[in-house]
């Protein structure tokens, strides 16, 4: 069984459930999840867990993301993308690339984002779209996303308001790039919806990195049970949003059972996690800072997740 992160190129029209399962008969291996999910119209980077490195979703989930679209005025649907029915037409008048731009940087900051009415978002179990697809009440969920970054590309001067526009937005997790669509060509007052959309990059990683299905597919015949190569980050080396430290052999043995440790050399503030390496530089638990001692870098980890 393969312990690590895989980086997939999605491809269009498929969902990151069938990317995870694809991958499953690829690889032949059961145990593989995926840290942030892309609508099936969307492409780009998609990180799979696989292994051990499952249970580390939840460290990785939060990324911030990076994407590059598109997307076309005058023209509103209930899907917030081309996918949907339209609701609205409405003539491009007076909008221009110096305006757009404009209306795109009051996007910068944090706020309360809907999602959109189709979008797999659950409430009290149920997902959005299913209530939608039924013709029942879709309640307006907000939930607080941070824009980092939105910016046009491509708005030259033979730009015209009958071209699709194109952006750059760098995001929190969770934030949906149809709902700014929908959003600025509502300030705009003619309607937007999302055209394309292609992810690349989640924290770290890059989309340049990724291998596509077909090329995974070829790889792993050609090597069997071998190496992937560069689009496998093995297990010790994944990168985690905080710091680690490392265990001499007698904390290795009580943190294998479980038990808290306490460190010399430990920075952070007590609720941080961190990740913890033995003396190999073996990767063999999340730790969160229970306790802190003193003034200097002193201090009490308990393991979380332990992996043996």
């Amino acid at each position: 069984m393969r312990d690590g992160l895989l980086l997939v190129d999605k491809p269009d029209g498929c969902t990151s459930h069938d990317v995870v399962a694809s991958c499953r008969k690829i690889l032949r291996q059961k145990k593989i999840g995926h840290c942030g999910t892309l609508d099936p119209a969307a492409t780009g980077l998609l990180l799979l867990t696989l292994g051990r490195a499952t249970r580390l979703t939840r460290f990785l989930i939060r990324a911030p993301k990076v994407y590059e679209g598109t997307l076309r005025l005058g023209v509103a649907t209930d899907t917030y993308d081309a996918t949907g029915e339209v609701v609205s037409e409405t003539p491009v008048e007076g909008v221009d690339a110096e305006r757009i731009a404009r209306e795109m940087s009051t996007f910068v900051g944090t706020y309360l984002q809907s999602p959109p009415p189709y979008s797999a978002k659950k409430v009290q179990g149920k997902k959005l779209y299913e209530l939608a697809r039924r013709g029942e009440e879709v309640p307006d969920t907000k939930k607080e996303v941070t824009i980092y970054e939105l910016e046009p590309l491509g708005l030259g001067a033979d730009w015209t308001p009958d071209d699709d526009v194109g952006f750059r937005l760098a995001c929190s997790s969770g934030t949906y790039a149809r709902s700014i669509a929908h959003e600025l060509g509502a300030q705009l007052g003619v309607g937007g919806v999302l055209t394309s959309l292609r992810r690349t990059l989640i924290g770290g990683f890059q989309l340049d990195a990724a291998i596509t299905l077909d090329a995974l597919r070829e790889r792993v015949d050609e090597t069997g049970a071998g190496d992937i190569g560069p689009p496998m980050v093995a297990f010790d080396a994944v990168p985690l949003p905080f710091g680690e430290v490392v265990a001499d052999a007698q904390q290795e043995r009580r943190i294998e059972n479980g038990q808290s440790v306490l460190f010399h050399d430990l920075e952070g503030r007590e609720g941080d996690w961190v990740k913890i390496l033995n003396r190999r530089h073996r990767f063999i638990a999340v730790g969160a800072v229970v306790e802190r001692i003193g003034t200097g870098n002193v201090g009490v980890l308990q393991p979380k997740v332990v992996f043996r």
